[in-house]
């Protein structure tokens, strides 16, 4: 026997005797088998596939302490909960919520061993004395949790990620795990560049989710649109989840559901940070039987009962919607996604997506800033010197860094590369957003497409993250009705490769009706008619 399968006939055990996992999922055992062997490693598997066992295996059998970057203190909270409750080790958290004394234990406990998993947020990494303490303790495992969050393509980019390569390196470059429930295939090569992640293996397992059946309910009017939200909510199953766009819909709407009767409880960024905890609490505990929410609600929610998510406004990608969506049913029994489609309702999306644009006059003044300093600069230093919004600051930074100008280092600072000049790299930035932009627009339209589809959309979907369904669908409401379109000539295969004369290098990533989604590098995803490209030769295979 290999001294990997016996690492894995431990890992097995312990799943059993500590977890109450009899089997693991195949994804499961494929990252297990990467990290125990000491590779870098991607993971991307939906909500509710237990990405967090893997973790928590792999440390029992590591020598060294685990590591794990986590953007949410409440996520931080639950996952040292559940470490307790199953008695894996010893694990801490390090955030704004802990006290000095507290810190200096947990990172003296690291240093001794008696720590075996460590929370943090990548804000802590500002602080010397922790990255010097986490060096000295050498981790043998580095993972990041919510990976997507580190690339600019995906739909929750948090700039503060940035600096977690820059880490691992600071680290000494231990194995690193990266977790996402949602990474298409344009986000994954970002999500390893950023990273640092050397010759990963990336797994992506399981996004078919048999047991969420999906529908779309389209409308012209808003007002039917509301009340046929309203009276689907009041008729179903509860407990459940209504995402919605804006602050002034979850208040609305909690308005109306309450005059119906329904428990339910609103959630959106402008609340106080009580407020917003309180609501949680209320529907996590069952107070509450529906929460209507922004985009601001969900991540590290595990509550495995939801029978609904509903979609008042249209999401801005199928990333975000799969994601959403995947909060229910998790307890594998039947769960509903409804999406209550207005197509006016994409002009707000396009409004939001123009909001925080940089010219290329602002990229120069970040990009002169450090120039004159010539060192490094926190963001908050940039900020004073600039004049420009955390927003815009955040964007040209990262635009900057893709440029190859700039540099963010461990403790997020900002320092120049010289080989590259302020004007130079400041067009080179402007080009970059703007191929960022169309890319956005073109992510906006593929979910226009999901919305408006006469084909399957759980094939859709999968097609979507880069799965073919492995059996035929029994859950969307267009194969239950019977699929309007047929389908006609594949000239190429899906996820082929093939090259545009002025759109360059892309992936062939769905057929429908007549038509094939690309996706280009250079702009994003694109529909062509298949009877064009076969008559002109637009594309060539690769």
């Amino acid at each position: 026997m290999s001294e990997l399968d016996k690492k894995m006939r431990r890992v097995r055990k312990l799943a059993r005797t500590k977890l109450g996992i009899e089997d693991l999922h195949p994804g499961q055992v494929e990252a297990l088998k990467a990290i125990l062997s000491g590779r870098d490693t991607l993971a991307v598997m939906p909500t509710g596939s237990g990405k967090s066992a893997v973790y928590q295996l792999a440390a029992q059998t590591l020598p060294g302490p685990t590591v794990i970057i986590s953007p949410l203190i409440a996520l931080q909270h639950d996952q040292t909960a559940s470490i307790a409750d199953h008695h894996l080790g010893e694990a801490a958290e390090v955030n704004t919520t802990i006290g000095a004394g507290e810190r200096r234990e947990a990172l003296e406990e690291l240093e001794e061993r008696e720590l075996e998993y460590l929370f943090l947020a990548p804000e802590q990494f500002n602080n010397d004395e922790i990255l010097a303490r986490l060096r000295d303790a050498k981790p043998s495992l580095l993972v990041v949790d919510e990976a997507h969050v580190v690339s600019e393509w995906g739909h929750d980019f948090r700039p503060e990620y940035l600096r977690v390569g820059a880490v691992a390196d600071a680290l000494g470059h231990p194995t690193i795990l990266a977790l996402t429930a949602t990474a298409s295939p344009r986000v994954r090569p970002e999500i390893v560049e950023r990273l640092h992640l050397r010759e990963p293996a990336i797994i992506v397992r399981g996004f078919d989710r048999p047991n969420i059946s999906l529908a779309v309910e389209r409308f012209h009017d808003e007002a039917v649109k509301r009340d046929a939200l309203l009276e689907r909510v009041q008729a179903s199953e509860t407990p459940g989840i209504v995402y919605v766009a804006t602050h002034r819909h979850v208040d609305d709407l909690i308005d109306g559901l309450r005059e119906r009767g329904v428990s339910a409880v609103g959630y959106h960024g402008g609340m106080s940070a009580k407020r917003r905890g309180e609501a949680q609490d209320a529907f996590m505990n069952g107070e509450a039987d529906v929460i209507v929410a922004t985009n601001a609600f969900g991540m590290g929610i595990d509550k495995p009962d939801v029978r609904f998510v509903y979609h008042y406004d249209i999401p801005d990608s199928v990333d975000s919607y799969f994601q959403e969506i995947g909060r229910g049913g998790r307890d594998g029994e039947p769960a509903e996604a409804v999406l209550f489609y207005r197509p006016a309702d994409l002009g707000l999306h396009r409004f939001f997506a123009g909001g925080g644009k940089v010219d290329e006059e602002q990229m120069e003044t970040v990009a002169r800033a450090l120039d004159r300093h010539r060192g490094a600069l926190s963001l908050a230093e940039l900020r004073e010197e600039t004049g420009l919004s955390q927003a815009k600051l955040s964007t040209a930074v990262t635009s900057l860094e893709d440029a190859g100008a700039v540099e963010t280092t461990a403790t997020g600072e900002v320092e120049t590369v010289p080989r590259r000049k302020a004007e130079k790299a400041s067009h080179a930035a402007v080009e970059a957003e703007e191929r960022l932009r169309a890319f956005e627009q073109s992510r906006l339209e593929m979910m226009r497409g999901y919305a408006e589809t006469g084909a399957c959309r759980r094939e859709y979907i999968l097609n979507y993250f880069g799965e073919v369904p492995e059996t035929k669908c029994a859950g969307c409401d267009v194969c239950e009705s019977g699929p309007t379109t047929v389908q006609g000539n594949h000239p190429f295969p899906l996820r082929g490769m093939v090259r545009h004369g002025v759109w360059g290098e892309g992936v062939v990533e769905r057929y429908d009706d007549g038509t094939m989604v690309v996706l280009f590098d250079s702009v994003g995803y694109k529909t062509l008619a298949v009877d064009f490209v076969v008559e002109s030769g637009a594309l060539e295979l690769l």
